[in-house]
């Protein structure tokens, strides 16, 4: 596909240097990039690999702005990186609807009483059960399953290999990425002498608008209450959220975070790779869980928390770090006074 530099001004705004007509094939990193792609500088640290690139056009900040006109057209705002955000939206739906919809694939199984809207797009062996409902614009990939009564909002992207339990809800502009379960039994068992007895999982998934998630993640149904996951949540891949766990809009968790049962996190949240919350917590608003951090006690207060070991406010953990490299050492000096004064209270 090609377009031409003043038609990208011309969507999403920005100020242009140099000719409107430069015509453009596709964006590219500063290293890749040649006289018909467009990259990005987000600030001074990449003005060596700016130096550096071939790129026929680059989006910059303004303090750049002047280096850079000497060797590429330009587009100038003061959040490149946003904007190429913005761009790669913008420029991979004039790619789709280029293609057009694909419709209802031959080999599909959609069952009668299933509702579905003007434009979807469902792929080779996708299963539609009774009941279910898509809303229009919604995309299905192959293998993918929309158990009964479930309801997919519209322009909702499915990949293949996703299974969307029975009742679930997804909202409107939702990317899942294959692989991914929703609606699973949550982890439920009572004890009986020895043994364990199932408990049924009689919750929902309800997913809201603008979420993403990543490819093989699970998330499980709850056991009464549904499990919530609010606008706007970004979740990586290889995650894991237990049953009845309710998270607030726009977090976003990276790869393998685990999130265990009836677990509440708030809006505006951060929870870094491989990170572990533990059940029947409450993290409130804006905290951020560096990668690792195992989270065993709710957080009331806003901030930033970090630690396998117990967790802490970030400042406090660092002080505590530093000084845990040195408890060897301590532990020696310890022993030898001890020793040099056995009668001693140290």
């Amino acid at each position: 596909m090609e377009v031409q530099l003043g038609d990208i001004v011309a969507a999403l705004g920005g100020d242009l240097i140099g000719s409107a007509a430069l015509p453009l094939l596709g964006l590219a990193s500063l290293q890749s990039a040649e006289a018909h792609h467009l990259g990005f500088v987000t600030g001074a640290k990449h003005r060596a690999a700016m130096r550096a690139s071939r790129a026929g056009a680059l989006i910059v900040p303004p303090d750049l702005a002047e280096e850079a006109a000497t060797q590429a057209a330009l587009i100038v705002t003061p959040n490149p990186y946003l904007y190429y955000a913005r761009l790669s939206q913008w420029w991979l739906a004039k790619v789709r609807a280029g293609r057009g919809s694909g419709g209802i694939h031959a080999t599909a199984c959609v069952h009668p009483t299933a509702q579905l809207a003007a434009n979807v797009s469902i792929g080779p062996f996708a299963v539609i059960e009774a009941d279910a409902v898509l809303e229009a614009g919604a995309q299905l990939g192959p293998h993918t399953v929309v158990g009964r009564a479930a309801h997919i909002g519209a322009q909702a992207r499915i990949a293949g290999q996703v299974w969307i339990g029975e009742g679930c809800e997804l909202g409107a502009r939702c990317i899942v990425h294959a692989g991914t379960v929703i609606g699973a039994d949550g982890f439920g068992f009572a004890p009986e002498q020895g043994a364990w007895a199932k408990i049924e999982q009689l919750g929902r998934v309800r997913i809201g608008d603008d979420v993403e998630i990543g490819a093989n993640c699970t998330i499980d149904r709850g056991a009464l209450d549904d499990t919530v996951i609010e606008d706007g949540v970004k979740l990586d891949n290889l995650i894991h959220i237990a049953h009845n766990v309710h998270i607030g809009a726009h977090t976003a968790m990276a790869g393998c975070a685990a999130v265990a049962g009836s677990t509440r996190i708030g809006k505006h949240c951060t929870i870094g790779g491989d990170a572990k919350i533990i059940g029947h917590l409450t993290l409130v608003d804006s905290v951020h869980i560096s990668a690792c951090s195992v989270v065993t006690r709710s957080i009331t207060k806003p901030g930033t928390y970090t630690g396998i070991f117990p967790l802490d406010d970030n400042a406090a953990w660092e002080k505590n770090a530093a000084s845990l490299r040195q408890l060897y050492k301590l532990r020696e000096r310890v022993r030898a006074l001890e020793k040099n004064n056995p009668k001693s209270d140290v």
